[in-house]
């Protein structure tokens, strides 16, 4: 194990600026380590997100001109319900039984948009709904783009709740194609994102103000589903939701955040189930994620504007969800140059042949950023197609760039899991090692390939099993990186 001086050192030698030490004691043992956090820290996060009350009004979108035939566009009547609730004081905007075709929903403070279980809300593919444009982030970097399907801006008291579905309509014939992939309806000669998504990177390297950086129309940036904006007081409860255009759940710069029971079965591009990006305070629990990218995924901004902002998605609690399909299950990255830190998970499944990782970290030298304080107990994995825990620095540019990403103090106890290919594929650089990657009281059978562990500091696993072993030293398992999926 490295002492402190050894790791300060290592740090400041990497071009990082100054760091707060994790909270874990260099002279503790990983259990107690991990048993303190989840005796102290949890309780005090948990007991600090609290789900927004809403006054027992209710106002009918039918009253307010919606009709329930699924084809007459309903927009003006969302707008003006949400509105009367809003000036009423608060309330329930209700969606009744049927299926209603909108546009942009922009949510105001104390209003909860109640989906009915036996609704639908179907949202238009008409760009042009989710104009004017508004100022959100888009694969971690701010720019004046399409607004989310449901957006709300700098709103307290906020929620979408029920047992009805939002259904976003996409498919590779819209919104999907625009990503530029074969896979998802695009072919040559058709327009997609590319161009601008490049335009942006350059915007915000040139730290161009964020109101000049506009992309709508023929850009082909698609919009979120879900993205409250800075805001507080946050719940997303109950909701089935379907093929988004991107991202579907995704609280940005919010605080006290409440995603539960909410279910997101869609496996278009970049079909990220939940992202919360520079929040604080974040309970994601009871819910099903079936999605075309990552399960969860914590972020903090992209590179420059990541820096800039420089807000962290902090004390995070993820428990009792289950996770199916998809890139990543619980993942941090990679849009994350702002960093993370405490974030607990517990009591979750993860099982598929199309999940190609259960725990997993995505960062590099592009991005920077310092993640700190995970710790995950009880995680079921019944089989994963690549390595139950990733931690990559090596994800898209690599060692390419000027800003050390750090990751220490991983935790990782009472996990089991059934079949992968790898147990770990943990991959640190020269310059900026893994600290702190702690497995205990662990189970991984039918592990074909052993361990990729390179650019490890303080790796340590007690009483770990692999393939009926019992393995103290992660090198007695280790073998050589090959590309990864």
């Amino acid at each position: 194990m490295q002492n402190r001086r050894d790791f300060l050192k290592l740090l400041l030698a990497g071009g990082t600026a100054a760091f707060v030490l994790p909270s874990f004691s260099f002279g503790q043992s990983a259990a107690q380590t991990s048993a303190a956090a989840w005796a102290t820290e949890y309780p005090k996060i948990l007991a600090r997100i609290k789900p927004p009350k809403f006054p027992k009004r209710d106002f009918s979108i039918l009253k307010y001109g919606a009709k329930a035939d699924g084809k007459t566009d309903s927009t003006a009547a969302f707008r003006k319900a949400i509105e009367a609730c809003n000036k009423a004081g608060g309330g329930r905007v209700v969606v009744p039984a049927g299926e209603f075709l909108t546009g942009a929903i922009h949510l105001k403070s104390n209003v909860n948009l109640h989906v009915s279980k036996d609704a639908t809300i179907r949202f238009s593919t008409d760009p042009k709904a989710y104009e004017p444009l508004v100022f959100t982030r888009w694969e971690g970097m701010e720019m004046m783009g399409y607004s989310a399907l449901i957006y709300a801006f700098e709103q307290t008291n906020i929620a979408v709740t029920g047992e009805g579905t939002l259904d976003g309509q996409a498919a590779n014939e819209n919104w999907w194609f625009w990503k530029g992939n074969k896979t998802d309806g695009w072919s040559e000669g058709m327009p997609n994102q590319k161009p601008a998504r490049a335009k942006l990177y350059e915007v915000m390297d040139k730290n161009v103000p964020v109101n000049e950086r506009i992309f709508g129309e023929g850009s082909y940036l698609r919009p979120q589903f879900i993205q409250p904006y800075r805001c507080k007081n946050v719940l997303i409860e109950g909701v089935r939701i379907l093929r988004s255009p991107m991202w579907e759940v995704h609280p940005v710069l919010c605080e006290n955040v409440t995603v539960r029971k909410v279910r997101v079965s869609t496996h278009g591009p970049n079909n990220d189930g939940c992202n919360p990006e520079s929040c604080k305070d974040v309970l994601i629990e009871d819910c099903f994620f079936d999605t075309g990218d990552d399960c969860i995924a914590i972020k903090s901004g992209r590179n420059g504007d990541g820096r800039r902002l420089n807000v962290p998605s902090e004390n995070i609690i993820i428990r009792n969800c289950i996770m199916r399909e998809g890139h990543g299950g619980i993942t941090a990255g990679s849009e994350i140059s702002g960093g993370v830190r405490n974030v607990f998970a517990e009591n979750c499944q993860l099982d598929s042949p199309n999940l190609d990782h259960a725990l997993r970290v995505k960062n590099n030298a592009s991005r920077g950023g310092v993640l700190e304080n995970f710790y995950f107990r009880n995680i079921t994995v019944g089989q994963v197609a690549h390595a139950v825990i990733t931690i990559d620095f090596n994800y898209e540019e690599g060692a390419q760039g000027g800003f050390t990403p750090v990751v220490r103090n991983y935790v990782v106890e009472n996990l089991t899991s059934g079949k992968s290919e790898y147990v770990m594929d943990a991959q640190g650089l020269a310059n900026a090692p893994i600290y702190g990657l702690k497995i205990l009281n662990s189970t991984f059978n039918n592990v074909k390939n052993g361990a990729i562990a390179e650019n490890l500091k303080d790796v340590s696993l007690e009483n770990v099993k692999i393939n009926g072993k019992v393995v103290s030293d992660i090198s007695a398992v280790k073998v050589a990186p090959k590309k990864r999926r």
